[in-house]
């Protein structure tokens, strides 16, 4: 089972990385499909796209800008190369077109008539589906796709998501030279190869990519966290979307700086992990990590383990390397959606992914890494998706903040063990995978329970 660092941790924009992110992707490919049907036809007529977005992403999309994204995936933006621009901005001039430019070809778009968020009965294949249709002026559909968004930005069309043995496309295992498919083979071949598991996972990066082109990626990983959290610490203000959320994460960092002999550990996490998600939910630039719900958490600690643990450079590449190696595992053998299993599969992932991490360039030894991770995910299970207002905000900005204490504490505690434990971690994501299945769909990203039901607005 392979998949990339590289591609578990995508920079792009927020707030959502199945709702925002996913979207643009799929929108995008669409577009490149019509352009192609566009340049085998000579009789220059018009043409009409549509999108029908099904299930969570029709429940809670106009919170999680699953509009926004499909008109940007249309006019064909890319979710990284909108890190840096102004999309609030961009949107606005967007929006106001109905026509869009499909390489000199004018197709009939309009995003209040032709983006139908339809609450009916979801898709059966996931709970994350979106149809669109190319179509001429009397309304026959010339081109049509279905696509799922299966979490992190991955998307997944319907023929091939009933190939899918997980909820995401993974490589055959013969493709790379340690291809552990769960924990217990990650750790025998561990022991059997006498390398680390970051050592494992970066020998079958370099299977795929030069160690330049691996470096450079890890690299860039880390800055963009790190500059996410950097504009969060700066950043003030009101979060948009209608519920007014006040950002506190700068005020916050304010406090510690100018009381730093009563901070604690946990201060400085939810700081630094509030600060990312903030930036999630103002829409700005943003790692999935390995979701945007879940964003904070393995930024937070490792900014935490650089300033003030002073964690070097190659334990910074190592923390990503092994923190992918476990976020690998849940995508193979669970989920990261969560609007297929809750919110244990967004921020329990990343909190077992960072805790893993941490463990590791402590001097964890695998067993170690490997009950770290359990520790944090398990301390998750169950635990629901219902953000309020359809906002990834409340609660989802301080359980980002959580999820990172969790991690550090994980870390700690199996560092300070043998590596044997009762519960292991293949079993812990098996049992975060039947929660999900259990788990009713008011409590999976639409926003219809929980939480989301339990505000008066006045």
């Amino acid at each position: 089972m392979f998949i990339s660092v590289l591609d578990l941790f995508k920079i792009g924009v927020g707030p959502s990385s199945s709702h925002t992110m996913g979207p643009m992707v799929a929108a995008k490919d669409f577009r490149g499909r019509c352009i192609a049907h566009i340049a085998n036809q000579s009789d220059g007529q018009s043409f009409h796209i549509r999108c029908t977005l099904k299930g969570s992403l029709a429940f809670t999309g106009k919170g999680h800008a699953t509009d926004r994204a499909v008109i940007l995936g249309l006019n064909g933006f890319t979710p990284r190369a909108l890190a840096k621009e102004d999309v609030n901005a961009l949107i606005e001039n967007l929006s106001a077109c109905t026509v869009i430019d499909f390489e000199g070809a004018g197709v009939i778009f309009s995003p209040t008539d032709d983006i139908v968020f339809d609450r009916g009965e979801p898709l059966p294949e996931h709970p994350n589906g979106m149809i669109f249709q190319f179509m001429d002026t009397v309304g026959k559909t010339m081109l049509t796709e279905t696509y799922f968004s299966i979490g992190g930005g991955f998307i997944s069309t319907l023929a091939e998501i009933n190939q899918l043995v997980a909820p995401i496309k993974l490589e055959a295992t013969f493709s790379c030279g340690y291809p552990f498919e769960n924990a217990n083979q990650m750790m025998g071949m561990s022991a059997d190869s006498g390398l680390s598991v970051a050592d494992m996972k970066r020998n079958n990066e370099l299977e795929r990519a030069s160690e330049k082109q691996l470096n450079e990626g890890l690299d860039a990983i880390r800055d963009a966290m790190f500059t996410c959290i950097q504009n969060g610490l700066q950043a003030e203000g009101s979060l948009p979307g209608g519920l007014k959320v006040k950002r506190r994460a700068k005020a916050l960092y304010h406090q510690l700086q100018d009381s730093p002999q009563s901070t604690t550990l946990n201060d400085w996490l939810c700081a630094y992990a509030m600060a990312v998600n903030e930036e999630n939910a103002a829409g700005h630039m943003v790692v999935t990590a390995p979701t945007n719900g879940a964003a904070g958490v393995i930024p937070a600690v490792i900014y935490y383990a650089v300033k003030h643990e002073g964690a070097t450079h190659e334990q910074v590449q190592d923390f990503l390397l092994v923190a992918a190696a476990v976020g690998g595992l849940i995508k193979h053998n669970s989920s990261i959606s969560g609007a297929e299993v809750g919110c244990q599969g967004e921020v329990g992932s990343a909190s077992a992914m960072a805790a893993a991490g941490l463990c590791a360039i402590k001097g964890g030894t695998t067993e170690q890494i490997e009950n770290a991770a359990e520790i944090a995910l398990e301390h998750h299970l169950g635990m629901t998706c219902d953000p309020v207002g359809s906002l990834v905000q409340v609660p989802c900005i301080e359980r980002n903040g959580f999820g990172a204490i969790k991690a550090y504490t994980a870390a700690s505690l199996a560092i300070r063990g043998d590596g044997r434990h009762f519960m292991s971690l293949d079993n812990c994501i098996a049992a975060m995978k039947q929660t999900g299945l259990e788990m009713s769909v008011k409590y999976k990203e639409t926003s219809l329970g929980g939480l989301a039901v339990s505000i008066t607005e006045c």
